[in-house]
């Protein structure tokens, strides 16, 4: 039986509870839903592997993805405790699910601590201004890679 919205966004919502009441990591889940079905789910495990990349919908997309055998979640729906972050949004994007629900927002994510403001100011700055050094360097071979996947007859296109 299909739940509701709401019931898979509370299994979010329990999943980023419980992963701090076991010190798993940050206070973030996600579930994947997908024709009734919950496909997969992730939680934040930045801190217990050592990996940035590891937030709960970074995870949840990597299990689901394995488990549909593709790397889209066509006519999938993730359902995120927090309003994703800049990085899981620009997942979410190239995974190209249907719909995506969150519940906090990145309001709420920053008063606990989770401020992502400074990486959307980040992107508006022009290289030379940004906090990490960014610099662009000129190489007679930059685009051979993509001449070689314009002409590949083992691309497969996504």
């Amino acid at each position: 039986m299909n739940k509701t919205k709401e019931e898979y966004m509370q299994m979010a919502i329990d999943l980023a509870q419980k992963n701090v009441e076991e010190g798993k990591g940050g206070p973030f889940g996600a579930v994947i839903v997908k024709n009734g079905e919950i496909i997969a789910t992730g939680a934040n495990s930045v801190t217990t592997l050592n990996d940035p990349t590891a937030h709960a919908e970074v995870t949840a997309i990597r299990n689901a993805c394995k488990k549909l055998n593709s790397f889209q979640l066509d006519d999938c729906e993730i359902y995120s405790s927090c309003e994703p972050c800049p990085m899981c949004l620009g997942a979410i994007y190239w995974a190209r699910p249907k719909a995506l629900y969150f519940a906090a927002d990145k309001d709420d994510a920053s008063n606990a601590g989770f401020d992502d403001s400074f990486i959307y100011e980040e992107l508006e700055l022009d290289y030379s201004k940004r906090s990490i050094l960014t610099q662009q360097l000129t190489m007679n071979s930059k685009l051979k890679p993509f001449e070689i996947w314009d002409k590949s007859s083992l691309k497969l296109a996504y």
